[in-house]
């Protein structure tokens, strides 16, 4: 069902979902249903449990066990195990006697097949088109699964016999898709969130640390691996945090070259972390939860709040070097620069909340992304006013005392009384 634009309804896609199958009864015969709303780009399933072994008896029993665990949970809905569906079929065996006869298992395939798809005699061009010609048993004959088993199957001697007396059927399903990996057989049991879940964090949590392993106990050789969601997650999050620390160590180098100087670059980093600390506060303040996307513009607002920290120390270094002490060339320059670093700030928030505030659904995936850049400057920038210039004064401080007790080491200045029972 496709739903006109979020500008002409007053409910949400998964709204819509969830009051459909709320009014939809249970369906005899059904092995799945799902109800699957889609506004944006998707990681796949909630909780998507993949089962690798290399006996599929032990994938059928294990499967159906964490489709029974997830149906427990009150967070999940819509349990789907791969390994149930498929088609219906029979499946023969042959009998004892059908080797003293001289039939084979090809031989009886060939002639099933035959009998009821149809083998061909013969090819015909009419035209522009060819026509094939098939021979197999009346339609009256291909009716049930009694025709099956009355089937005369021919032997190696000439003579028939039913296919019931030389064969035996059982009933199965025949896997409409068999996945692997690194080579062995792999069954997929998945779940989705719940209308009143907001996340499969709990889930995921209680499965990993009170099921997994029980049930690798119990089969022995079965793998049990999280995918889907969690794992294109896990992966995600994996590259991002390596390619954060190289942005980190690029921009420590970028800043220490100009400042010549090791510890004012960490000084001028330290409101990342606070930047971080506001990205999570608005998100929880706009009612998101963090994602993929979430954590991207993290990232991006690492680069960003790390600007009114920067003019900020450039200008209490330049009141430095005019011949003013640490605590007056920060009070100064914090005087000096407190409102270019406002404006900025406050232009940045402004200019992200009409992405914020956005309802349509091709924009809707970046509104965290925005949440993060916005509220993470807005919060970085009181801590630029009040933590940077109390680092900077504590860091000129202790400079100084090294100094001064460098000097005193090396035979220079006599310290006080206090101070060389401090240093002893």
């Amino acid at each position: 069902v496709e739903l006109v634009s979020t500008g002409q309804r007053d409910f949400t896609a998964k709204e819509f979902a969830d009051a459909w199958q709320a009014r939809v009864p249970p369906l005899p015969g059904v092995d799945a249903v799902s109800f699957v709303s889609s506004s944006g780009p998707g990681a796949g399933a909630a909780v998507d449990v993949q089962l690798s072994h290399t006996d599929t008896a032990v994938l059928a029993e294990a499967s159906a066990k964490v489709a029974e665990k997830l149906r427990s949970y009150a967070d999940l809905k819509d349990i789907e195990n791969s390994y149930a569906s498929g088609k219906p079929q029979l499946d023969y065996q042959l009998l004892p006697n059908a080797r003293t006869l001289g039939l084979t298992t090809n031989d009886v395939a060939r002639q099933l097949r035959s009998s009821f798809y149809g083998s061909e005699a013969l090819r015909e061009q009419r035209g522009r088109n060819e026509l094939r010609v098939m021979v197999r048993l009346p339609a009256s004959e291909r009716v049930s699964e009694f025709d099956v088993e009355q089937l005369r199957i021919k032997t190696p001697t000439g003579a028939f016999v039913p296919l019931g007396t030389v064969a035996s059927f059982e009933r199965s399903r025949a896997p409409t898709t068999i996945e692997r990996e690194s080579g062995q057989r792999v069954v997929n049991v998945q779940a989705e969130l719940s209308a009143t879940a907001k996340s499969s964090q709990n889930v995921v949590a209680d499965l990993g640390e009170n099921y997994f392993g029980q049930l690798a106990a119990t089969y022995p050789g079965l793998e049990v691996s999280l995918v889907g969601e969690q794992r294109d997650q896990g992966e995600t999050l994996g590259s991002l945090g390596q390619n954060f620390l190289v942005a980190l160590f690029v921009m420590y180098a970028l800043l220490a070259i100009p400042f010549r100087s090791y510890i004012q670059p960490v000084i001028i980093m330290s409101a990342i972390p606070f930047g971080i600390v506001g990205a999570v506060l608005g998100h929880f303040f706009m009612g998101y939860e963090l994602s993929v996307i979430s954590m991207m513009g993290i990232i991006a607002l690492s680069g960003v709040v790390v600007n009114d920290s920067l003019v900020l120390i450039d200008a209490a270094n330049t009141y430095r070097a005019e011949g003013l002490g640490a605590v007056d060339a920060v009070v100064k320059a914090g005087r000096r620069r407190m409102r270019p670093i406002l404006l900025t700030s406050l232009t940045t928030f402004f200019g992200l909340l009409p992405m914020i505030w956005e309802t349509s659904p091709q924009a809707r995936f970046l509104i965290p992304m925005a949440i993060s850049l916005g509220f993470g400057v807005l919060f970085a920038t009181l801590i630029v006013l009040l933590l940077v210039p109390a680092l900077y004064i504590i860091v000129e401080d202790m400079l100084a005392v090294g100094r001064f007790l460098a000097r005193w080491v090396s035979g220079g200045d006599r310290p006080p009384a206090a101070l060389e029972e401090a240093a002893k």
